[in-house]
């Protein structure tokens, strides 16, 4: 099998983007305009593993999508960018999740997902031997996979045995739980928690931001946690460190959370220390909210790398004998869309 520098485990849909809107959502078949409306890749995952590849790394996804227009459209996009998608199983039921995102004035957002085929995602869509195959092994969106939840930390276990890292994106619990004893025996073999500061919170059961990052790390993974313009801050549990936002003109922020992880992964795995890859991550997150769209404004990294200048120390960049290879020019990187063998639920 081939040797891929991250996996990417989670979800993978199309998000319908609309905004700005004016004033509240309005119901009563009331007909509310808004300037942009776009059909792009979504899911925190796909986002995450598209942003990686454009940072440079040989990445594989492995999820569920439909089989249907949805589904099609979703395999296609991730190959486009690079992702290796032959572990991308297609459901013969269940249909290719969807998303509509209706952004706000303020930069706030309502999200509106129908699950589809993710409530079907498990262990059995994480091959073992491609599990083996990687670096660093990232899951995203957890509240919204129960199957792949209860199961995830013999997956992440694996990888750990394997000598592979990990990370973990929660993601927002649509059911408000935050249960810790979901939660709890994945942290045991998580290296990086990537919550947003709200999540931090919700996971923590703590309102002040260092606190509730302190206290996700005594439960095992260094807590990394994005604070939107404020930058972002990382607990080891008992270091912490903080880093600026890079300033950008917003056009949607969409995914700049996911672009975030993408560039702390990259960065980790390129050997950078913490500090340094705290601040490539903020500088990705900034960098992507330039366009409409998750991935559209997705950094390279010397892009990524000039964005972070002022605040990384001298001769940041590619350590020596650092693996990163350029997918963009790599032929064992796949640049079409294969459809692996479709199977049902066990």
């Amino acid at each position: 099998m081939t040797s891929f520098d991250l996996l990417v485990v989670g979800d993978a849909n199309p998000d319908v983007v609309v905004g700005p809107l004016r004033g509240p959502l309005e119901f009563g078949q009331r007909e509310q305009l808004v300037e942009h409306a776009g059909l792009v890749l979504g899911g925190s995952a796909a986002i995450m593993a598209c942003g990686a590849a454009r940072l440079g790394l040989r990445v594989a996804f492995a999820g569920r999508v439909g089989d249907d227009p949805a589904g099609s459209f979703v395999r296609e996009a991730l190959a486009a960018r690079g992702v290796d998608v032959d572990c991308l199983v297609t459901d013969p039921v269940r249909p290719t999740p969807l998303t509509t995102v209706v952004m706000a004035e303020d930069g706030d957002r309502a999200v509106l997902t129908a699950q589809g085929c993710l409530t079907a995602t498990g262990p059995e869509d994480v091959p073992r031997d491609l599990i083996r195959a990687c670096r660093h092994v990232h899951a995203a969106s957890f509240f919204l996979m129960p199957r792949l939840a209860r199961c995830l930390a013999p997956v992440f276990g694996l990888a750990r045995e394997s000598g592979a890292t990990t990370s973990l994106d929660t993601n927002d619990d649509p059911a408000g739980r935050w249960d810790p004893g979901l939660l709890d025996p994945v942290l045991k073999f998580t290296d990086f928690l990537l919550p947003n500061a709200a999540e931090a919170s919700a996971l923590s059961g703590e309102g002040e931001l260092v606190t509730a990052a302190a206290v996700l790390a005594g439960r095992g993974p260094t807590a990394v946690v994005k604070d939107g313009a404020n930058g972002a801050l990382a607990h080891t549990g008992s270091r912490l460190t903080r880093v600026p936002a890079v300033a950008v003109d917003a056009v949607d922020t969409v995914g700049a959370g996911d672009s975030f992880d993408a560039g702390f992964v990259a960065a980790t795995l390129r050997g950078l220390d913490l500090r340094s890859a705290l601040t490539v991550a903020a500088a990705c997150g900034s960098l992507s909210a330039r366009a409409h769209g998750g991935t559209a404004a997705q950094p390279t990294w010397d892009e990524a790398l000039a964005a972070a200048r002022a605040d990384l120390p001298d001769g940041t960049g590619v350590p020596p004998g650092a693996n990163a290879p350029d997918t963009a020019e790599d032929p064992a990187v796949p640049r079409t869309p294969r459809n692996r063998e479709t199977r049902s639920r066990s």
